[in-house]
């Protein structure tokens, strides 16, 4: 393994039984999908504290103690993947050598790092994927100007999903506080290793006639030939993923989630309203002109499952629902909302959720297959990507505890996904954005207009008459 890509704990090789499987049908979707550019799961925590590599060190080997499945493997053979775990009660995590490294000149602070620790992909390195780690650990020291230190752990999302990621993020805050938040329990958790998504569904959940998947196919294809996304600014260049965040204060935060409960929408619903009004505003069309626009609304499924998981069982068990909407450019906020919230809450009273995994994965790898199937071979399945629940936590108090200035949970996007993903979450009542995009396929001066002008149309429709609909 490449010493470059940080630290992934390859001590364990021998010094731990393996048990393995074929990963699941979702599972083999990221296992393509990774390599080319989607599903890289960053946490990245900004640390005031001067003991920061021996606290982050520790803190790391907790964590993976508490949950074996950070300890696994990707292994390639003839035959294809697998997923490789360490046994049931396996010797305690040997510890991540955590150097801390110098900033690089190019990434003089913690976004820059961040964005430059997102797009280091070691899964995409043939020479090093035969019998890769899940988990790479990186620790910066920042220029003395800013001072204190940064520290990435990237997952591959086969191994964390989002819900995961925020779980692990507040277990490994917890322990840099001192705390034993999930790091030191007696009972680790692995429902991973056991058995990914799909085996844990409830068959009759997951039924559907097989004309009813034909067409629904058909469908999914014909629907992501017709949608529009946000203009292409640079194709067929090598990608990377960029970020943008997006924040709303307290007071600001508490009226637009008032106001979704009284237009009875969830804030996913909203986000994507706004995104498509901006997005349709952005390309100066001619007042009336129709555009279609399609939204995937992420869904955590560890509920639906038998038995039910929570968020602090690591491994991927989302889903996602498509929906496409047809705009002219002169509908309200609200009406919108409540079109996209209606559209994605019928598709999952109808189980879309569950009974299409299978057709989205082929759909999915298909097009990581031929990328010519998809408009302009961008590769783009979306306008935006958004998570049916936000992220709530209080955080203040014990980052404060912690050391911790600053954390962030996010993902690359720039292989196959949509134009924005969204990563949602409302820290001690403030709303925080994380919006990742593809460059230079969209340029980050317009993600930053097109984000402008979602902030603008949410806080207006938050504070508009309850009857006032043009928030545009």
């Amino acid at each position: 393994m490449d010493p470059a890509n940080g630290s992934a704990g390859t001590e364990l090789d021998d010094a731990a039984e393996w048990r393995t499987r074929a990963p699941g049908g979702t599972e083999y979707s990221w296992l393509r999908a990774v390599p080319g550019g989607t599903g890289t799961t960053l946490l990245a925590l900004r640390l005031s504290r001067s003991d920061a590599a021996e606290a982050a060190q520790a803190a790391l080997r907790s964590l993976r103690n508490a949950h074996p499945v950070l300890r696994g493997r990707l292994r390639t053979s003839p035959s294809g993947p697998t997923l490789a775990f360490p046994n049931p009660a396996p010797p305690p995590a040997p510890p991540l050598p955590l150097a801390p490294l110098p900033a690089p000149d190019s990434a003089p602070d913690f976004h820059a790092l961040l964005e430059h620790e997102l797009n280091r992909n070691p899964w995409a390195d043939p020479a090093s994927s035969d019998d890769a780690p899940v988990l790479f650990a990186t620790l910066y020291e920042l220029p003395p100007a800013t001072g204190g230190a940064a520290l990435f752990v990237r997952i591959h999302t086969v191994a964390c999903d989002r819900s995961a990621a925020n779980a692990l993020v507040r277990e490994l805050v917890a322990l840099l506080a001192g705390g034993e938040e999930g790091g030191e329990r007696a009972d680790p958790e692995d429902a991973a290793a056991e058995a990914g998504l799909e085996e844990r569904i409830p068959q009759r959940d997951t039924w559907k006639p097989f004309w009813a998947r034909g067409l629904d196919m058909v469908g999914y294809s014909i629907n992501g030939l017709r949608t529009s996304t946000l203009p292409y600014v640079e194709t067929g260049t090598e990608r990377s993923t960029q970020m943008l965040r997006l924040g709303l204060g307290h007071d600001e935060t508490t009226r637009l989630l008032d106001a979704c409960k009284e237009n009875g929408v969830r804030l996913c619903s909203a986000m994507a309203a706004a995104t498509m009004l901006a997005a349709r505003q952005s390309k100066q069309l001619e007042s009336g002109q129709q555009e279609t626009y399609s939204i995937v609304t992420l869904i955590n499924c560890r509920k639906f499952l038998e038995p039910p998981l929570d968020d602090r069982n690591v491994g991927f068990f989302y889903s996602a629902v498509t929906n496409t909407h047809t705009i002219h450019g002169e509908e309200g906020l609200w009406e919108l909302a409540k079109r996209c919230h209606d559209s994605y809450t019928s598709a999952k009273n109808n189980k879309k959720h569950l009974t299409d995994i299978s057709d989205l994965n082929f759909l999915m790898c298909r097009a990581i297959e031929a990328p010519q199937l998809t408009t302009a071979g961008a590769l783009r399945t979306a306008l935006v990507s958004v998570f049916e629940e936000p992220e709530v936590a209080d955080v203040a108090e014990v980052q404060s505890k912690a050391g911790v200035e600053d954390c962030v949970c996010c993902a690359t996007v720039h292989g196959i996904g949509p134009s924005i993903g969204v990563f949602d979450s409302i820290k001690d009542g403030k709303l925080d954005w994380t919006c990742m995009y593809p460059s230079p396929l969209h340029s980050r001066k317009q993600v930053q207009e097109i984000f402008d002008m979602v902030k603008q149309i949410l806080q207006y429709a938050a504070a508009a008459e309850e009857n006032f609909e043009d928030c545009t």
